[in-house]
């Protein structure tokens, strides 16, 4: 047995797991579980009590939140130098919750139809509106190689895999600055590993 356990659904938020476990290049086992069935057993209901995926246990520590797992791994396995050194996490903190905070958020709304946020109510909201969103993460992305600076850490993998989806499902726009990040990004081995690796499972 490996001591890293990876639950998902080939079809959920687990391919960035999936990517960021490729990435961090440690043995893993993964246990698919299936929506409505074994995604609410009670087995796995005492690791995710919210029933979903992805989760992953690490010896005794659980993680839930991709966000999270994210930054979990990069800081377990540290030879994979997918987190700064601590004194530089400025950027990698902020843009790691900028996509788990407003972009998350703007897009889901958005494409939900929950919420159009009237101009004078922008305030109370994370994101303030979904084009503001775009337009910071668009001039962010056209400014810097990478997410935080000017090398691949976790916050490129989970900014990164919100940006493809984004721009293949149409949720976010086909901008310049994204078609150029996501060139240089998801053309990574362990990107292409993951996306294999999932395919799989699909058709499995």
């Amino acid at each position: 047995m490996t001591e890293l356990t990876f639950y998902t659904n080939p079809m959920s938020r687990g391919s960035i797991v999936r990517w960021m476990l490729e990435e961090v290049g440690q043995p893993y086992e993964t246990v698919v579980l299936d929506y409505g069935t074994t995604m609410k057993a009670p087995d796995y209901l005492a690791i995710n009590p919210m029933g979903k995926v992805p989760a992953i246990r690490h010896g005794r520590t659980v993680v839930t939140e991709v966000a999270a797992i994210c930054a979990y791994l990069a800081d377990a396995f540290p030879g994979a130098g997918l987190a700064p050194e601590p004194r530089d996490r400025g950027a990698y903190y902020r843009w790691m919750f900028f996509g788990a905070g407003p972009i998350e958020a703007a897009i889901m709304d958005r494409a939900l139809g929950l919420i159009e946020i009237p101009a004078d109510k922008q305030g109370m909201v994370g994101y303030g509106s979904y084009d503001q969103m775009v337009d910071v993460l668009d001039a962010h992305v056209g400014a810097t190689a990478y997410i935080a600076g000017d090398r691949f850490t976790a916050a490129d993998v989970y900014v990164g895999s919100h940006l493809s989806w984004g721009t293949q499902f149409g949720t976010l726009p086909k901008r310049a600055s994204f078609e150029a990040y996501l060139g240089r990004v998801l053309t990574r081995p362990a990107a292409l590993r993951a996306k294999e690796e999932d395919q799989a499972l699909r058709a499995g």
